[in-house]
C-alpha cells in the first residue's frame, strides 16, 4: 500500500476553471448568432475575455498540480516537506506538534526522523479541503509504516494544549489560509513549545498576509528565544523565485528557532 498525499492542488479546481472557460467560449458563440447590434459585441468580447482568463487559469492549475504531485518530477511538496521536517531533532520520549497536518505528511516525515518520539497532527479538516481527514492521515502514517503518530481535529487560533506541552512545533503552508491577526496565531503555536524546544514553520510570510516579520523575528528574540531566523525558501531552497512568482507562493519562508 503506497501513501496518499494529495494534492496542494485539487482536480476539482481544474475542472472548474476548465467549465468556466467552456462555458464562457459556448456563450460568446451563441450570443454572437442570437443578438444584433453593438450589444452583440460587447457581449461575445467580453464572454471572450473570460473564456482566455480561465483557460490560462486552468493552464496554471494544471502546471501546479504536476509541480506539487508525489509522484510527478519536480515533486515540490515532499521537498518542502521533507526540508521542514529536517529541521526537528526531538530527543527520547518527546512530543512534536504538527499544526495543520492535513494529509499527514509533514507528521509523518518528522515521525520518520524521530521514531522514538510522539507526533501529534491536528486539523480542523474543512470542506475547502474535503478529501483531507483523520482517516486519510492514519491510513498514510500505515502506509509508511510509522507507528508513533497520532492525529486530532483541532483549531490552529485556540490550541487545545497547556502551555510547554512539547518539545517541537512544525507547520507548512497553514496560518496564511486564516483570516486575522496570523502573528498571534505563531504565538498561540509557540505557546504550547518547551523550554528549549524548537520550531520549524514554513509559510508565505508576505508582508501583506504577516506585517512586518523582521519585527516579528526580534520580537521573539526580545522575549527570549534563541536562534530565530526567517529562512527565505524561494532561493532554490525549496523553489526557485520564478517559480514562487507564477505560483503565488512569494515570500514563502521558513522560521525556525529555539524557546
Amino acid at each position: 500500500m503506497k501513501p496518499d498525499y494529495k494534492n496542494w492542488m485539487p482536480k476539482g479546481m481544474i475542472w472548474s476553471f476548465l467549465g468556466g472557460a467552456l462555458g464562457c467560449a459556448a456563450a460568446a458563440i451563441v450570443l454572437s448568432l442570437l443578438v444584433q447590434g453593438t450589444l452583440k459585441t460587447v457581449l461575445v468580447v467580453a464572454f471572450a475575455v473570460l473564456a482566455a482568463v480561465f483557460c490560462g487559469l486552468t493552464v496554471w492549475a494544471v502546471l501546479m498540480r504536476r509541480a506539487f504531485s508525489y509522484d510527478g518530477k519536480r515533486q515540490m511538496s515532499r521537498q518542502i516537506i521533507e526540508g521542514t521536517a529536517a529541521h526537528v531533532k526531538l530527543p527520547a520520549g518527546g512530543k512534536c506538534l504538527d499544526v495543520g497536518c492535513g494529509s499527514g505528511a509533514l507528521a509523518i516525515a518528522v515521525a520518520k526522523r524521530n521514531p522514538r518520539a510522539q507526533i501529534v497532527g491536528i486539523d480542523r479538516w474543512g470542506k475547502e479541503y474535503a478529501s483531507f481527514n483523520k482517516k486519510l492521515c492514519e491510513s498514510n502514517a500505515a502506509a509508511e509504516g510509522v507507528k508513533n503518530t497520532s492525529f486530532r481535529q483541532g483549531d490552529a487560533t485556540h490550541l487545545d494544549f497547556p502551555d510547554a506541552t512539547f518539545d517541537a512545533v512544525v507547520s507548512n503552508y497553514v496560518y496564511h489560509n486564516i483570516p486575522g491577526d496570523r502573528q498571534q496565531y505563531l504565538l498561540e503555536t509557540l505557546r504550547t513549545l518547551k523550554k528549549g524546544g524548537a520550531f520549524a514553520l514554513h509559510d508565505i510570510f508576505s508582508k501583506s498576509k504577516y506585517g512586518d516579520m523582521q519585527a516579528f523575528v526580534q520580537r521573539l528574540r526580545d522575549m527570549g528565544y534563541q536562534k530565530v531566523e526567517l529562512i527565505d525558501t524561494t532561493d532554490g531552497k525549496y523553489m526557485t523565485k520564478f517559480e514562487a512568482t507564477w505560483m503565488g507562493l512569494s515570500g514563502s519562508a521558513l522560521l525556525t528557532g529555539i524557546k
